[in-house]
């Protein structure tokens, strides 16, 4: 790639039909079972009071709280105190590796046979006073607890096998001491509601991620990056009975072309002979691996078979069985590798970068300016386009006929050709119009430059998208590359037209509503998916209509072919032109891998049952991706095959097999062991609520496509429920404690973000709450988000500015920026201006009673006068506060480079505004239909007391 060696320059399922029965080579892209809802009914562990610790196990001696934190309840009324601390989760000790060999994987714990409830330290918040402000005291949760040491896993004390220290704050690796073998429990006490025989819960004591970004460490020393592969928990169940139990999703999510920091790029390797590989399974040799025989042979650590090492790859080992030359090979030092593929890697030699733009310049396109955008944003970028000088650029633009365009580099001006049968298009000059562009990049510029005055004048309402489709299909095959979309109407002639279906409200509640979000078109975009997916050619498609597109028929191609979904409802130029020329800049800009393939191992007993993302799946686990980039993630459920697990740790190997835009084949290789565990509380403790949400909401919007939106907010809240219940029963019947709900540490915030994902655009409501377009494009959009950005969906932050603007920033840069508050309504004061953020769009919300100076300063003079914002664009004004603000947003954009969010002015009051695009964010209040943060705890805990 260009850049570093090896790193992605920074710039800057939907439930899938079976293709193969439709003749379409490949499969779709959610495979297998993968039922939404786990077999089995809701289970409850053992109950009663001898249910519990082992004597054995010491009792929790730490300190007591500091003494006046909370003062005595009110006399009269009951005090929900805290159950006894539990015991510490003790373990035998693992024996040391011996015989000179030292296993770098992480071992599993030895856990008693009887699951101890593990410690909890929260004490009850004092019951609020009636009439008096929510107390902004918290739990105390106790002393922090010491890790204990575990002798044997890094030979008492030394080294691991390959040299490395037990990391630090790491979990996997060095899973013992890390964990020290105790649990964190956290626990939210109900309280009393004033003449009401309900009970509530202190909004001040809920958790809430208000500390910033999350920070994942990595999986021990030796294991991947979490930016690239992450587990839903990061210890592996041993049994059936486990995963049963678990409820959650099990499996990973991984972002296999990360943006890496500087200085922390994917190590390039070049081996002079072969890759070295298992000759069975095919995984990669990794830094995992045991080396025997005095370096001459290594065991596999995904099918466990004793491998020859190549004489030119031979070192010996050390005195501790270690090889001699491990911190020179980047492949055994380190989780993350990029080997330089030879030529058995390559089907054909690599392709160059093709980038093909099918632009619709009917009437709206036009009117709306988007064409004119659209032309400059593409001239601008041809500088940045990979690939230089090897790059291939093409166009053709559609209404109710075809217009190619000869782009040869002998022309001074390009030649337009128009194809109007639309039932047989076929290619005018088929050599001309695909070109190198250093080659014709004058041609090219006069086209870009004549494009918008081409079809100023142009009355055509139609649409003939499907043949535009046939024929760039033709122009593309022969190498592939990324087409991009631009579609203003929905399509009406030729092949893959549309009809205007709309919203129906007579099939929301009933079997059918799924239907409204289904595909339309039964047939041709399938079939156009499985052939651009045939061809390594990518789609991205870019929808801009005012009206009705049928994105859920569309992004069919998007789906198949690892492309995305931008959609500006009501698109136009002055309005939302920066955020498209943005967005459009950095789909052309961003290092692109071409013609990849992707496949995820896993160690023995262990299988992937489900594939969620956009891609073609190829077999029953080879992902097909013909142009995937640093933004796309994507998720897989797993499945355990044997009704036990033999080994003490599992291996997972991702391996992505690309062309660079250089024109290298190169091979990006992410490795990481996980401990192997037979008892749920280590499950528990173990668990990545990130990952868990990102795999829980694919798997939401999926279901959507099956059934009623409420059948599939209702299994996401289920799952949760489940969970949690089956937590409670870990402890003995004494400890569960009325009037409080116990949760996890690790999934102390699953709660919040489960309600966030109810609350999508993409599941919430029914009729009129947003658009079938709206939907199907957030439904597009969380199927291929990474962790951090989705996570910022569904809990954006909300800031208060006022003061910050008036007064400036004591430090530059984000770092000076206002601490998040809680996205509720009773933060807004309407003497204050808050901004929220939710890694798509900034809103900029104004109380009504803001001195009109400063919003003067902050819109511009004319503001005051604005009673609708919606037709307003915020520009840079003379004073401190505009500039200040501005400087903020650019900030807030840097961090999250991955899409531009365009800011939105919205007045207290305002409606409906205020209400879709600031009420409906503030995750934490009760809307129509759908709980605050509060009726949703509580809902859960009412649940969860249910006996099973």
């Amino acid at each position: 790639m260009a850049g570093p060696p090896g790193a992605v320059r920074p710039p800057p399922s939907f439930s899938a039909p079976n293709l193969p029965s439709m003749g379409a080579p490949g499969q779709a892209n959610s495979q297998g079972s993968g039922q939404f809802l786990p077999p089995g009914g809701v289970g409850g562990g053992p109950q009663g009071p001898g249910y519990g610790p082992p004597a054995r196990f010491p009792a929790y001696s730490g300190p007591p709280p500091p003494s006046g934190v909370f003062p005595p309840p009110p006399s009269g009324r009951p005090s929900f105190s805290s159950p006894p601390p539990g015991p510490q989760f003790g373990a035998t000790p693992q024996q040391g590796v011996s015989g000179g060999q030292h296993n770098p994987m992480p071992q599993s714990p030895t856990s008693a046979s009887t699951p101890p409830p593990p410690l909890y330290h929260s004490l009850n918040p004092p019951p609020p006073q009636f009439g008096a402000p929510p107390s902004s005291q918290g739990f105390y949760n106790g002393p922090p607890t010491t890790p204990m040491p575990m002798p044997g896993q890094y030979g008492d004390g030394q080294a691991g096998a390959y040299g490395h220290p037990p990391p630090a704050g790491s979990y996997g690796g060095n899973y013992h001491q890390v964990q020290g073998l105790v649990e964190d429990f956290q626990s939210l006490a109900l309280v009393p509601v004033m003449g009401s025989p309900d009970s509530t819960v202190d909004p001040s004591t809920l958790p809430r991620p208000l500390d910033g970004a999350e920070d994942v460490k990595p999986v021990g020393n030796l294991g991947c990056h979490p930016r690239y592969l992450r587990l839903t928990t990061n210890a592996m169940p041993n049994a059936h009975s486990l995963v049963s139990r678990w409820h959650l999703p099990l499996g990973v999510v991984t972002n296999p072309l990360a943006e890496a920091p500087p200085g922390e790029e994917v190590p390039v390797v070049n081996f002079v002979g072969t890759i070295v590989r298992c000759r069975r399974c095919r995984a990669y040799i990794n830094a995992y691996v045991m080396f025997t025989d005095r370096g001459r042979r290594w065991r596999c650590n995904v099918c466990a078979l004793l491998n020859e090492v190549p004489v030119e790859y031979f070192s010996p080992l050390d005195e501790n069985g270690r090889r001699q030359d491990a911190d020179e090979r980047p492949e055994l030092s380190s989780g993350s590798v990029e080997y330089v593929a030879p030529t058995e890697y390559m089907v054909r030699p690599p392709m160059p970068p093709v980038y093909f733009f099918l632009i619709d310049v009917s009437l709206s396109a036009v009117k709306s300016g988007m064409v004119k955008v659209a032309a400059d944003t593409i001239k601008a970028t041809l500088d940045k386009l990979p690939g230089f000088p090897r790059t291939q650029i093409g166009f053709i633009t559609f209404d109710s006929t075809l217009h190619f365009y000869n782009l040869k580099s002998s022309l001074t001006q390009p030649q337009m050709m128009v194809v109007a049968d639309l039932e047989d298009p076929f290619l005018p000059l088929p050599d001309e119009l695909l070109v190198n562009l250093s080659e014709s990049r004058t041609v090219v510029e006069a086209l870009l430059d004549s494009l918008p005055s081409m079809f100023e004048n142009n009355l055509n309402i139609e649409s003939a998208l499907g043949p535009a489709l046939k024929a760039t299909l033709m122009v593309m095959s022969q190498l592939g590359g990324k087409l991009l979309v631009f579609q203003s109407t929905l399509p009406s002639l030729g092949f893959g037209r549309l009809k205007l279906r709309g919203d129906d409200p007579r099939m929301y509640g009933t079997e059918k509503e799924h239907l409204l979000r289904g595909t339309e078109e039964q047939f041709f975009y399938k079939q156009m998916a499985a052939d651009f997916s045939k061809f390594q050619i990518g789609v991205n498609i870019y929808a801009f209509s005012e009206r009705y597109t049928d994105l859920a028929s569309l992004g069919v191609l998007v789906k198949y072919t690892g492309g995305q979904v931008c959609y500006y409802p009501a698109f136009q130029a002055p309005l939302h032109g920066e955020k498209f020329s943005y967005d459009l800049a950095r789909d052309l800009s961003r290092e692109t891998a071409w013609e990849a393939v992707m496949r995820i191992r896993c160690g023995k007993g262990i299988r992937f049952s489900s594939f969620h993302g956009h891609f073609m799946l190829r077999s029953s686990d080879l992902m097909a991706l013909p142009a995937v980039d640093c933004d796309k993630a994507f998720a897989m459920q797993l499945q355990l095959e044997d009704a036990l697990l033999s080994t003490q740790t599992v291996l997972f190997q991702l391996a992505l097999v690309y062309t660079s835009s250089t024109g290298e084949r190169r091979i990006r290789v992410h490795t990481m062991a996980t401990p192997v565990v037979n008892e749920l509380s280590e499950l528990y403790r173990a668990a990545d609520v990130g990952a868990i949400v990102s795999l829980m909401s694919r798997l939401a919007v999926e279901k959507t496509l099956q059934s009623k939106l409420e059948d599939s907010r209702q299994a996401t809240q289920r799952r949760v429920v489940r969970s949690l219940r089956e937590y409670r029963n870990l402890f003995s019947a004494q400890n569960r404690t009325s009037n409080r709900l116990i949760y996890p540490e690790s999934l102390r915030l699953l709660p919040l973000y489960t309600l966030g994902i109810l609350k999508n655009m993409a599941l919430r409501g029914g009729f009129g709450d947003c658009s079938p377009d709206e939907r199907s494009a957030m439904g597009f959009e969380l199927t291929t988000m990474s962790i951090p950005r989705l996570l910022k969906l569904l809990y954006p932050s909300l800031l208060r500015l006022d003061e910050y603007l008036i007064q400036g920033p004591k430090v530059e840069g984000l770092a000076g920026l206002p601490s998040p508050l809680a996205l509720s309504s009773e933060k807004l004061d309407p003497r204050g201006a808050y901004l929220l953020n939710d890694g798509l769009r900034f809103v900029l919300w104004l109380g009504k009673v803001l001195p009109a100076e400063f919003v003067k300063g902050l819109l511009g003079p004319e503001a005051a006068c604005i009673a609708d914002f919606s037709k307003f664009a915020l520009v840079e004004q003379e004073s401190a506060v505009s500039k200040r603000l501005l400087s903020a947003l650019d900030s807030l954009r840097q961090s999250c480079p991955a899409a531009y969010q365009l800011p939105s002015v919205v007045r207290q009051g305002e409606q409906p505004r205020e209400g879709t695009l600031m009420l409906s964010n503030l995750v934490e209040d009760r809307t129509a239909g759908a709980s605050g943060y509060v009726d949703f705890v509580v809902q859960i805990y009412r649940q969860v007391s249910q006996t099973a």
